[in-house]
């Protein structure tokens, strides 16, 4: 009894090994990339992505895009940076916007009635509980520094770039060791002169950060001209784990991906035209616009071919989530199913009396004939 029992308190510590192993294995993997764009740390700490969230407003003219991310590990601080097809001004984003955007495409609730109980309705229920500008000091050549900002936790720094080597050089002499691949990944947006912008996420007491990066960040909003609507994600083929976005878009009419850009298929989650309120007027102001929600996943992320771009769909049909409350049929506040069974029943006691009284008589009739046929005889 006793080997048996060493057998098996070795087999449950060599689980607990294998599962500790598993787990440092996991914390050891850095995020070099996220859905908006690549996020950098020091390579001897780790930082995941546990989901981001954008919203994107575009009105022909110009897109505004405003992010959210909720992150986990023991990064003290991070770098983040995120090409724009034009210059960019960025401002802390509202807090809001996103608690406000889960109300409005929240599903619609619709009551469905069934007509037989379930668990836990009677009798199943019974025991249970219930502008340019002059570079600034710290620019490199092939690098412009346009504009240099501390917004709550983030220095932001706007950036062009004619060298990809040299913007990954100025990153790295901001502190932070870059993966080789990130130069290459920029060299399409570096050919078509694209700018960036670059956030060092450098928290501190004051903003609810104590000492490394974890939880929701204070959102950014970014506003830059384009006359598309696009959604810069060619970066994010660096990530060494799957990805997923989220996009709530603001335009005049219902918007589409033009490609799945080498992940599954956009699900649209909701569509339909909004009249804003609260901290989604305050981004797209007073008039109704329509919004589109959809969600993305890249399960490879080195599969991704290019940036997202929206296109106008071929129709403005809404569409929108439901989610059914499953309620008890009943009528004059009895469970329907009672009312049917129990007047089933009763029509079937009605009935079989009926019956039997019918039984009854005739079985009478048929002895008072009898009876009447044999007086003559008895006579």
């Amino acid at each position: 009894m006793g080997a048996v029992r060493g057998f098996r308190r070795r087999q449950a510590l060599l689980v607990v090994l294998m599962l500790l192993a598993v787990q440092l294995v996991w914390l050891a993997r850095p995020a070099y990339a996220c859905g908006c764009g690549a996020m950098v740390v020091d390579p001897k700490t780790t930082l995941s992505v546990d989901r981001e969230t954008s919203a994107v407003r575009w009105d022909g003219k110009t897109e505004q895009i405003v992010m959210s991310l909720a992150v986990a590990g023991t990064a003290p601080d991070a770098a983040w940076i995120m090409p724009v097809p034009h210059r960019a001004t960025v401002k802390l984003g509202d807090s809001a916007l996103f608690d406000e955007l889960a109300r409005v495409t929240a599903p619609a609730d619709k009551r469905r009635t069934y007509f037989w109980p379930h668990s836990g309705d009677w009798p199943f229920s019974w025991g249970a509980g219930d502008s340019a500008e002059a570079p600034l000091p710290g620019a490199r050549p092939g690098v412009g520094v346009v504009g240099r900002q501390r917004l709550g936790p983030f220095d932001v720094a706007r950036l062009t770039a004619t060298d990809p080597e040299a913007l990954r050089g100025w990153l790295r002499s901001h502190g932070f060791t870059l993966p080789s691949a990130l130069a290459g990944a920029l060299r399409p947006y570096v050919a078509q002169h694209w700018e960036y912008v670059a956030v060092r996420l450098a928290p501190d007491d004051r903003h609810g950060y104590r000492g490394y990066l974890t939880g929701t960040l204070d959102p950014l909003r970014l506003s830059f001209a384009s006359d598309r609507l696009v959604y810069p994600m060619r970066l994010s083929r660096l990530a060494k784990t799957p990805q997923s976005l989220g996009l709530y878009v603001f335009a005049p009419h219902r918007m589409e991906p033009r490609s799945a850009i080498g992940g599954a298929e956009p699900h649209v989650f909701f569509a339909g035209r909004i009249r804003p309120t609260g901290a989604v007027r305050r981004l797209t102001g007073p008039a109704p616009t329509y919004l589109t929600a959809l969600d993305q996943h890249f399960p490879h992320p080195e599969r991704i071919t290019g940036d997202h771009e929206l296109r106008r769909a071929a129709t403005d049909t809404p569409y929108r989530r439901v989610h059914y409350i499953e309620v008890l049929l009943k009528l004059g506040g009895v469970p329907a199913w009672i009312v049917v069974v129990g007047g089933a029943l009763v029509l079937l006691h009605v009935t079989a009396l009926a019956i039997a009284l019918t039984s009854r008589r005739r079985a009478r009739r048929r002895g008072s004939a009898a009876a009447a046929a044999q007086e003559p005889s008895a006579r």
